[in-house]
């Protein structure tokens, strides 16, 4: 059960990581224009696994910006992974070993926290830790490409690569969309409110990260007071 449900993961985790490696060519450059090696652009990809956070974390660098002023934004900017680490933990099994969870805490990305939450019953650590296995290696070596050739591209074709992020949060959001009208409705308000947090003067001085968070908490809370999920009984069964 362990090797078909880490063969899925790697399986589910391939175009993650194909997404990841075009995606990481601009995190390369930008790396590399704040002063960093190849290898150590490409180990922090290896240990962080926070897009937003790594890409903050190189412009300040570039900036010169001081130890205080990285944590409060890294705090910030990656605050959200709490949330997806706390709704990730309930939908693992019970069972599931305090390693596991670390390691699983280890790699919560948007895109495997997504497939992750679709699944329509327990998650099994070992899909995760397949996931990983290929999704990681694919956006370190995406950041070594970009620190290594990343300029000899012309601005246009590294700005195109980029697009397959989206591409692949759609994928994630299309299918239960369709399946589900409450989550249409969702994702219908989510990129409303996203739309006017951006376009408000009154909002322009919340960072991006901040931005996220409210958004998550406030429509997520909502859906789940309007609309919530009744728990089984224990021994019940569902009726045909």
């Amino acid at each position: 059960m362990k090797r078909k449900q880490y063969t899925r993961g790697l399986r589910v985790g391939v175009p993650i990581s194909l997404g990841y490696l075009a995606v990481a060519f601009t995190m390369g450059i930008t790396a590399r224009n704040a002063g960093l090696s190849a290898v150590q652009a490409t180990l922090t990809s290896f240990l962080v696994n926070a897009s937003a956070g790594q890409y903050a974390a190189f412009t300040l660098m570039a900036a010169q910006g001081g130890y205080l002023e990285m944590a409060i934004l890294e705090l910030v900017t990656n605050a959200r992974y709490l949330l997806m680490s706390c709704s990730l933990s309930q939908k693992l099994s019970p069972k599931t070993k305090l390693w596991q969870r670390l390691t699983v805490g280890f790699a919560v990305t948007d895109e495997m926290f997504g497939m992750a939450i679709a699944e329509p019953e327990e998650v099994s650590p070992w899909y995760y830790f397949g996931m990983m296995s290929i999704a990681i290696p694919g956006w370190s070596l995406g950041t070594f490409l970009g620190t290594t050739v990343g300029n000899i591209l012309p601005a246009n074709v590294v700005s195109a690569l980029s697009v397959g992020l989206y591409g692949m949060f759609l994928a994630v959001i299309i299918p239960a969309a369709r399946k589900s009208k409450l989550i249409l409705g969702v994702v219908a308000a989510s990129m409303a409110a996203s739309f006017l947090l951006e376009s408000l003067p009154v909002f322009a001085g919340i960072a991006s990260g901040t931005k996220l968070i409210l958004l998550t908490v406030v429509l997520s809370a909502g859906a789940a007071l309007l609309f919530p999920v009744k728990d089984e009984e224990p021994g019940e069964e569902e009726t045909p």
